[in-house]
């Protein structure tokens, strides 16, 4: 049985996105925060994510040199969406590398990296979303890691499919922006596992439903 850890960076206001979905705030330069994520990154035997997401991301790290790049392609993916497997059929090779050299300043390279065929190998769940979560749990290996977008992360944790949250929060305050815990029907509380702070401000916060 596997858990379901939902990792996600958010302003110390409570913000995981500005109002039109931007996240540039969250990037820092800070090595230990970064090394934190990457460790957390690969404490994972699967990454899921929704269809919005998935799409960007698989563009984007397939050719990527940046150090979130190994886990992020060589870990298995799952991709939740109603489209069924035709959502595969925009990853692909040709649109990952055509971005990368119209992108040759921002950590991606003219090539493809380790793992990058994992993208288009992806499990596509389209059923319900509780009962394709427990599949996935079912299964024996280390954690599950959920990535946004927020929609995802809300309909997780709306319906209690969340083990642990491992919040990474900035030293950011960005006043409006989207929340993530906006559905819940109830107050949840949480019981504090970890917490680590870093040099340059960051808190990274695990905790799990108490």
């Amino acid at each position: 049985m596997r858990d379901l850890i939902l990792k996600m960076s958010m302003s110390i206001d409570g913000f995981v996105s500005d109002l039109d979905g931007g996240n540039r705030w969250m990037f820092g330069a800070d090595q230990e925060a970064k090394a934190w994520s990457v460790e957390t990154l690969w404490n994972a035997s699967l990454h899921i994510m929704g269809s919005r997401s998935f799409s960007g991301m698989a563009t984007y790290w397939q050719t990527s040199t940046d150090q979130f790049a190994p886990p992020m392609n060589q870990i298995p993916k799952a991709v939740f969406s109603r489209q069924g497997p035709a959502i595969l059929s925009n990853v692909n090779t040709t649109a990952a590398l055509d971005a990368a050299r119209a992108n040759a300043a921002t950590g991606q390279s003219a090539a493809l990296q380790p793992g990058a065929e994992s993208w288009a190998e992806a499990y596509v769940a389209s059923g319900d979303l509780a009962e394709e979560i427990a599949k996935l749990k079912a299964q024996e290996g280390k954690p599950i890691i959920a990535h946004g977008g927020v929609s995802f992360a809300r309909s997780l944790i709306a319906q209690g499919l969340v083990d642990q949250f491992a919040l990474f929060v900035v030293p950011v305050a960005l006043g409006k922006g989207l929340p993530v815990f906006s559905e819940l029907a109830a107050p949840t509380r949480l019981k504090l596992m970890s917490s680590k702070a870093f040099p340059g401000g960051a808190v990274a916060q695990v905790y799990r439903p108490a």
